[in-house]
C-alpha cells in the first residue's frame, strides 16, 4: 500500500441514507486501507432516523455521521479524494464540483430507501436493501489490492 489511504466519497443527492450507510460500511472495513466520506448536492441536513438504526442494528459506528455538502470537499484544506462514487442516478446526472487531483470516478445505482412511502416494515425492508447491496459492491471495492497507488 502506499503512503497514505485510499480517500472515498460517497455522494447523493440528499446525503441522509445511501451515502451516509456506504461512508458507515466502507469506514467499519477499511483495515487501514480506506477513508470514507459523504456529501450531498443538496443535503437534507439530517441523517435518516431508519439509517442510524439499521446501522445500528448491525453493530455499525454511527459515530459522526451527518449530512453535509458536497462544497465541504471541493473547498481549499479538504482532503484529496481517490475516488468518488455517486450512489444514486440523480447525483449521477448533476455536475459535480471539480475535484483536485483527478480522482476515479465510479457510480453505483442504489434505489432510495428514504423516498420509499408505506407502512414501517416496507420502509426497513427497502433501507435494509440498499444496505445489502452497499455492502455487497463495498466488499468487492476492499477486495481489489491498491490499483490507486498514490
Amino acid at each position: 500500500m502506499g503512503g497514505r489511504p485510499v480517500n472515498v466519497l460517497f455522494l447523493c443527492t440528499g446525503n441522509s441514507a445511501r451515502s451516509i450507510i456506504a461512508e458507515a460500511l466502507l469506514n467499519q472495513r477499511a483495515e487501514g486501507r480506506f477513508v470514507a466520506y459523504s456529501a450531498g448536492s443538496a443535503p437534507k441536513g439530517e441523517v435518516h432516523p431508519m439509517a442510524l438504526q439499521l446501522l445500528a442494528d448491525m453493530h455499525v459506528s454511527t459515530a459522526g455521521l451527518r449530512s453535509k455538502s458536497w462544497d465541504e470537499f471541493a473547498a481549499s484544506g479538504a482532503p484529496v479524494m481517490d475516488v468518488i462514487v455517486t450512489v444514486c442516478d440523480r447525483a449521477a446526472a448533476e455536475a459535480c464540483p471539480v475535484w483536485p487531483g483527478r480522482p476515479t470516478t465510479m457510480h453505483w445505482s442504489i434505489a432510495d430507501p428514504a423516498a420509499m412511502r408505506g407502512p414501517p416494515g416496507e420502509q426497513r425492508e427497502a433501507f435494509r436493501a440498499a444496505y445489502n447491496e452497499l455492502e455487497s459492491r463495498i466488499e468487492k471495492l476492499t477486495s481489489v489490492p491498491d490499483p490507486w497507488q498514490r
